[in-house]
């Protein structure tokens, strides 16, 4: 049995409690968590607590992540993260593969459905014809790690921000905030147009009563790759999904805990990882029913 821990206990920890709970070679034996939880697990309020565990699956805001895989690595405790700021993770990689490799530990990070998965599949395509280009439509729906940007700016209550694909891999963000008393919205909807997670994109800010009235937590994706195979032109691919977000990212946190169990001291991305080490089941039975 794998012995994990589930470090965060937001709409991303409770769906990979979920999948935990679903999986026959994981024991959870901790949640980490400072709020007050209702579990069938012992709960820790602070990361420097745990020990005797095989891997930390860290559901956890991206921009905390960096800081407490490095802590969790550096005491030979396997991590796997959701990391999602597309534009950093190489440099984040390169920092907790140091780490793991000096604590003979290991770690997989942006492991969610994009970056994650679709990240796989844009690789598989990328094989299929390495001369094209890939467009990257997501959504409509909610975006977690854009959502949770938004609710740690000052003055905001809550918030959802909902991606919407024009085309072509270009995307709108439509951000609606429940403000705090006395905020000014002007001073929010700045702070939101400057954020990293927004700056490059079309941004829309709604103010709004209540975000529980527009909740929604699906999502979904369309990749397409238009190039050539050898020296064949006009070759196209598509592939599509429509997802309960965080049960999806959940799922996969948990598969690559099952996965860094099985690789060398070192942090990876998921398109590093071999697939079959995502599975539980016997390689040769998986072969035969996959190849």
């Amino acid at each position: 049995m794998i012995k994990v821990a589930i470090v965060g206990y937001g709409n991303i920890g409770k769906a990979a409690h979920e999948a935990i709970s679903a999986s026959k070679d994981f024991s959870l034996e901790y949640i980490v968590d400072t709020t007050k939880i209702d579990v069938d697990v012992p709960v820790l309020n602070d990361v420097s607590e745990l020990n005797n565990v095989d891997v930390a699956i860290l559901s956890l805001p991206s921009r905390v992540v960096p800081e407490v895989a490095s802590l969790l690595l550096s005491k030979g405790i396997n991590t796997v993260d959701s990391y999602d700021m597309h534009s950093s993770i190489a440099d984040v990689r390169s920092k907790l593969d140091q780490v793991a490799k000096q604590n003979n530990s290991a770690s997989i990070t942006a492991a969610g459905w994009d970056p994650g998965s679709d990240s796989v599949i844009r690789t598989l395509l990328m094989a299929m014809m390495p001369r094209g280009i890939t467009y990257t439509n997501f959504g409509p729906g909610m975006s977690m790690g854009h959502t949770v940007a938004v609710k740690a700016i000052p003055g905001v209550k809550d918030a959802l921000s909902i991606t919407v694909p024009t085309g072509s891999g270009v995307h709108r963000r439509m951000v609606y905030v429940e403000l705090m008393d006395n905020a000014d919205f002007n001073v929010v909807e700045s702070a939101i147009r400057q954020d990293d997670y927004f700056i490059n994109d079309e941004t829309h800010v709604t103010k709004v009563e209540s975000i529980d009235d527009l909740r929604d937590v699906g999502h979904g994706v369309n990749l397409i790759r238009k190039g050539m195979s050898g020296t064949t032109p006009n070759q196209k691919v598509e592939f599509n999904m429509s997802i309960n977000n965080p049960a999806l990212t959940g799922q996969i946190l948990v598969s690559s805990a099952r996965a860094v169990m099985k690789q060398r001291a070192g942090c990876y991305t998921m398109i590093q990882i071999p697939p079959i080490d995502y599975l539980d089941d016997d390689v040769d039975e998986i072969i035969r029913s996959l190849v």
